[in-house]
């Protein structure tokens, strides 16, 4: 069976979708402006707003991909070594296997996305000062402007570590048109400077439209500040600056009391929910799904169910006993019924991902627009306790209320009296099984050179211990390599080490 994702490519069309459909039709129905510029375009408020809108539509690239679920957002998680794939897939198996090269089509769909997103950002930056409208609109669209620039910009700088750094639009005749890489200590220094600006750009707090808020400008921040003091960089002091910079996102959102809330369509953006790519059934449909589904079972009324990433069964039996996420149709789920026969339990023999099942669609027509998650409460909450414990040499009572209460929610037990290295290691276990598959496990490796050990709940080297799959990562597996494509077509970029 080959999946066809050509059907969910429906054109590029603006993101923001807000929760009631009335309110933001016309941003549905806009083409996205972001791929040609005239002299006169940039001339009015609503032209800003739409081409603004247009640089959201590069978020989609996690959920693009080939045949058998080759997508950005499968292939981090399976650098992390908890997953695994369906076989047929070719890259995703290499990826697995630390086999694969940079001729691998998710590698080349990152860059290629990321990079237009940030021309396009860059674009608005340079001509939205020059319109008239009322400041406070203006600020806020270039906020918004600043915060997409730079999350690319952080995508970028974690995966291929020195990279092109371009703040300005490319001309055709431009120098930069073939730009050398950037030290990747410069290319952090312009994703600060950029959420600084969109902080004090006048966003909202939070918002409930699929935009940018100061929630999710902060909350990127600090995890930026968190990376900076992990490797490469080793900047230690921006602990302090991670904690700080998170502390005001702790009360401005609230935990869910319902773990379906995260996946269903009643509470798209709201909640936990800091900003999520957003869908919407007959513009932009998504197929995480079928992706997540265990491969050839009937589950929901979906064409195709692949199994492109199913936890392993160590890494779910890692949690704690009495974990709430680990019932069934929690986080995981075993068995269901089968599609238009609902008294024929399906037993899938491992555990699939519940935290992507979409009922609507399952049980309807199997057109999803579930909303794919990119920030929320929880890691924010992570980000607080695991900063301030290594600031202050230990956790304080607000570290501790934070890991508390997402192990409250899975009806664990608190933590308490734990040393400086205890704490640290306590939360970053907690992020491991409550952000599981959610594009973080990844990055955490790379930050902290460390992976989780489910075998024992400990942690180990990340290139001296094999996961549980048998795999011991390659040293040059930190980053991604170049594009073979980028590198064919710009004979002035240079490939990472241990990469062809």
């Amino acid at each position: 069976m080959k999946f066809n994702l050509k059907k969910y490519r429906v054109g590029l069309l603006v993101l923001t979708l807000a929760a009631p459909l009335g309110s933001c039709r016309k941003y549905l129905d806009e083409e996205n402006k972001g791929n040609f510029v005239k002299d006169n375009y940039f001339t009015t408020e609503s032209q800003a707003r739409t081409f603004v809108n247009g640089i959201y539509t590069s978020l989609y690239m996690f959920q693009n991909g080939d045949a058998y679920g080759e997508s950005p957002f499968i292939t981090l998680e399976l650098f992390a070594g908890h997953a695994t794939s369906l076989g047929q897939s070719v890259n995703n198996r290499a990826v697995i296997l630390n086999t694969t090269s940079s001729v691998n089509p998710g590698f080349q769909t990152v860059w290629a996305n990321s990079y237009n997103a940030i021309s396009n950002a860059n674009i608005a930056i340079a001509n939205i000062p020059n319109i008239a409208m009322p400041d406070a609109t203006k600020k806020a669209l270039l906020g918004e402007a600043y915060f997409l620039r730079a999350f690319f910009y952080f995508h970028l700088v974690r995966l291929y570590g020195d990279v092109p750094l371009i703040t300005e639009p490319v001309a055709i005749n431009s120098e930069n048109l073939y730009p050398t890489r950037t030290p990747y200590a410069d290319v952090y220094a312009q994703i600060v400077s950029d959420l600084q600006a969109a902080k004090v750009s006048g966003l909202p707090d939070t918002d409930q439209t699929g935009k940018v808020s100061l929630g999710a400008v902060r909350t990127l921040l600090g995890s930026v500040y968190l990376t900076m003091a992990g490797f490469p960089m080793n900047k230690p002091e921006n602990y302090a600056l991670a904690a700080q910079e998170v502390q005001p996102v702790l009360t401005q959102y609230t935990l869910f009391d319902n773990y379906d809330y995260l996946h269903d369509n009643a509470h798209k953006n709201m909640g936990e929910l800091i900003f999520q790519i957003n869908y919407l059934v007959g513009v932009r449909e998504n197929a995480i799904p079928q992706l997540t589904l265990p491969f050839n079972l009937q589950v929901g009324a979906y064409g195709d169910h692949l199994g492109a990433m199913i936890p392993t069964n160590e890494f779910f039996a890692s949690y704690e006993a009495g974990d709430k996420r680990t019932e069934e149709r929690q986080f995981y789920f075993s068995s269901y019924p089968k599609d238009k026969e609902p008294a024929t339990i399906i037993q899938f023999g491992e555990h699939a991902l519940y935290k992507y099942f979409h009922v609507e669609s399952a049980l309807g027509n199997g057109k999803s627009d579930e909303n794919f998650t990119l920030l929320r409460l929880p890691e924010a909450m992570l980000i607080y306790a695991e900063a301030s414990n290594e600031a202050e040499s230990g956790p304080n009572a607000t570290a501790y209320a934070q890991i508390n209460a997402i192990r409250a929610r899975a009806k664990l037990a608190p933590l308490s009296g734990l040393s400086q290295s205890a704490f640290r290691e306590a939360v970053w276990r907690e992020r491991y099984h409550e952000l599981a598959y959610e594009d973080k496990a990844y990055f955490d490796i790379q930050r902290t050179h460390k992976i989780y050990k489910v075998s024992d709940s400990t942690f180990g080297d990340a290139t001296s211990t094999a996961n549980e799959q048998g795999v011991t990562m390659k040293q040059q597996y930190y980053l991604w390599p170049i594009p073979q494509r980028e590198m064919n077509t710009n004979t002035k970029l240079t490939q990472n080490p241990g990469w062809q």
